[in-house]
Formats: C-alpha cells, structure tokens, sequence
C-alpha cells in the first residue's frame, strides 16, 4: 500500500561523532542528501537527524550508499 502522506526515521547518529547539525551540513554538501538536524526538534532531539522516507525503494537504497560511504 503506497502511503498517503510523508513518513520519516529519525536515527541515532552519536556513533559518527558528528553533531546533528553538522552530519546533515556534511551530508548535503559532500552527497546532496537533505536531512533535518533532530536539534531542530529541541535539545533532546540532538544526536538524531531525521529522514523522509517518502521515495523510491531505488533513491533510498542510493541514498544509504551514498551516507555509508560518507561514514566509513
């Protein structure tokens, strides 16, 4: 069933070392993958970024190599 609306994740990121501000600065700039710092969202929101997954399967699945190879 195809969804109505957006959806969205909204992962931990503290493993990378990057604050969510600066993970999504890093990931449109080197990647061109807008993502919404979860400080946005308020303090305890820092440490998240948020992902709309309202997409192609092909897009997302581009879109997470994509941040893999930013990462590793």
């Amino acid at each position: 069933i195809s969804p109505k609306g957006s959806f969205y994740a909204f992962p931990n990121i503290t493993n990378t070392g990057f604050s969510s501000e600066v993970l999504s600065d890093h990931l449109l700039d080197k990647a061109g993958i807008a993502v919404c710092p979860g400080n946005f969202f308020g303090p305890s929101g820092e440490g998240y970024i948020r992902f709309c997954y309202a997409n192609s399967k092909e897009n997302i699945r581009k879109a997470l190599i994509k941040i893999n190879d930013l990462l590793i």
